[in-house]
């Protein structure tokens, strides 16, 4: 089934490291709540069969008062088919989780937390510059299971210069600890015009270590694996039947659309995007118009994209869908730019479908981009 993405644009403060869209001002967060609701309205033809996922990201979605979540939801609601068993995700940090915001959140049709904790370091956060401390990145998931909210996935960090192999092994074992299905990791990546990036250009800041990423990607398989963790995507793990339904979608090319400022979506063929300017996305929607903007995907964007995400996943990509889906100049291709792989191991190949091995999810992005056709 199809979902929904909606991108909440505001958050207390920027964490250094980060370059996603979003404002640590409120101010006008009751005219970005109407537009999204009007955005939703405006896109009620995009969508003819149920909702199967619904996803808050940001920013920082639990920011927003109870009042203003609500009333997205009742739009959802009278725009679109929402299964009742749809898997409906707020991306939250543990500093907004007090016992208040948790009983507000239980009001609403939320059933799936993503927590923000990326480190049970205090030093570590503080780096970040994230706004919340160790204390409250271990209680807030406690409290959480406690009123109800068992569906949690957290995420960590690993790659950053104050992460020893130690500690990122402390952070593996307490998120385990914890009793979560679900979690994602990602490596630190130095984005342009982060702080993180300035500070290595002036030299206030080590640059990123490849070798160390890659040495506590493999902690991070081997640790998880051991705990009953299946490595589903090359960022993320859960427990049996605890896959995220919305991101699975994502890498399966399920069609979604996008709201809110930044938000892309997609149809199939064409992807859509909002423009990441706060004050551009309201007056464009106050003005009765959709603020995006469509880029047309060719047969080798969508070709390289099926590669690029197909080939993170334990399902691997399936030579049949190629031939079907893009041609079998597309599958004849594909298997020629295969041989270069011959003499590594990173590849496996059985029942026509293409899987990376333990050690080519160490090279998932270079292994993808040299099967990608450039010209058609």
């Amino acid at each position: 089934m199809s979902g929904i993405y909606i991108h909440i644009p505001f958050c207390k403060k920027a964490c250094h490291y980060c370059d996603f869209h979003f404002s640590t001002s409120l101010k006008y967060a009751d005219e970005m709540v109407e537009s999204i609701c009007k955005e939703i309205k405006f896109k009620k033809d995009r969508i003819s069969g149920q909702i199967g996922s619904i996803y808050f990201g940001g920013g920082t979605p639990s920011i927003l008062p109870q009042s203003a979540l609500q009333k997205i939801f009742d739009t959802i609601n009278q725009t679109f088919s929402v299964d009742s068993n749809a898997e409906i995700t707020i991306e939250t940090n543990p500093d907004d989780l007090t016992s208040q915001k948790l009983k507000e959140l239980k009001q609403l049709p939320v059933n799936r937390f993503s927590v923000g904790i990326q480190s049970f370091f205090n030093e570590d956060l503080i780096w970040m510059n994230r706004a919340h401390n160790a204390d409250e990145a271990e209680n807030c998931i406690k409290r959480s299971q406690d009123a109800g909210f068992e569906n949690l996935t957290l995420d960590l960090i690993y790659g950053y210069p104050l992460l020893t192999d130690e500690k990122w092994e402390t952070n593996i074992n307490k998120a385990i600890e914890l009793s979560v299905p679900h979690i994602s990791a990602y490596a630190l990546t130095v984005e342009p015009k982060t702080a993180l990036a300035h500070a290595i250009k002036t030299k206030k800041q080590a640059p990123v270590n490849d070798n160390q990423s890659a040495s506590q990607f493999i902690i991070l398989m081997d640790e998880l694996k051991k705990a009953g963790f299946e490595h589903y995507e090359i960022s993320n793990f859960a427990k049996p039947s605890c896959y995220a339904v919305h991101n699975t979608n994502y890498w399966k090319g399920v069609d979604y659309i996008g709201i809110g400022p930044s938000a892309h979506g997609f149809d199939g063929r064409n992807r859509y995007m909002n423009p990441a300017n706060n004050a551009l996305y309201i007056e464009t929607l106050q003005s009765n118009k959709l603020p995006e903007i469509i880029e047309e995907l060719s047969l080798n964007d969508r070709f390289n994209e099926y590669m690029m995400t197909s080939l993170r996943t334990i399902w691997g990509t399936d030579l049949q869908k190629i031939a079907t889906d893009f041609g079998k100049d597309f599958l004849e291709e594909t298997k020629y730019n295969l041989r270069n792989f011959e003499d590594k191991d990173w590849l496996i190949l059985e029942n026509e479908t293409i899987k990376l091995s333990e050690n080519g999810k160490l090279f998932a992005d270079h292994i993808a981009s040299e099967l990608f056709i450039i010209n058609e």
